[in-house]
């Protein structure tokens, strides 16, 4: 990365990063648990400017960690490649904003299948609380 961000700035992205996060790639997610353990889970995610989205229906325990404890580690790998970034989420809440998250990201992740996409969004997203996590990082952790 080219430069250094103000002391109380959230780097960006790097151009490299930004482009392997723009493929269709799973990402793991790292909480804690109440008990300091941590906990992972496989997620969708999108960038949005410098922010990484992550969603999830209401209930699970990786959502709960993060509304008790907002710090997550995010990476995404593909073979020796990865991306990895930690931050802190703030915590999106607002159902249409949810809900308009998951969709665009069952868009993406079924762009090659587009009923299945819309499917999804009727038959199980829509049915379900949602809860959206939006983070940018304050530090990466990149080898590409």
């Amino acid at each position: 990365m080219s430069g250094s961000p103000l002391p109380d700035a959230p780097p960006a992205w790097p151009e490299n990063a930004r482009a392997f996060l723009s493929e269709n790639r799973f990402a793991v997610v790292a909480t804690l648990d109440p008990d300091g353990a941590p906990h992972q889970a496989v997620v969708w995610y999108r960038l949005d400017e410098d922010e990484i989205v992550v969603n999830s229906a209401e209930g699970r325990r990786w959502p709960a960690n993060l509304r008790r404890d907002p710090r997550i580690h995010f990476v995404v790998e593909d073979d020796y490649r990865y991306v990895g970034a930690r931050g802190v989420v703030t915590v999106i809440d607002d159902q249409a904003t949810a809900q308009a998250d998951i969709a665009e990201m069952a868009r993406r992740y079924h762009a090659h299948e587009p009923a299945t996409a819309e499917a999804l969004i009727r038959d199980r997203f829509e049915q379900q609380h949602r809860i959206s996590f939006r983070f940018r990082p304050s530090r990466f952790n990149i080898d590409l």
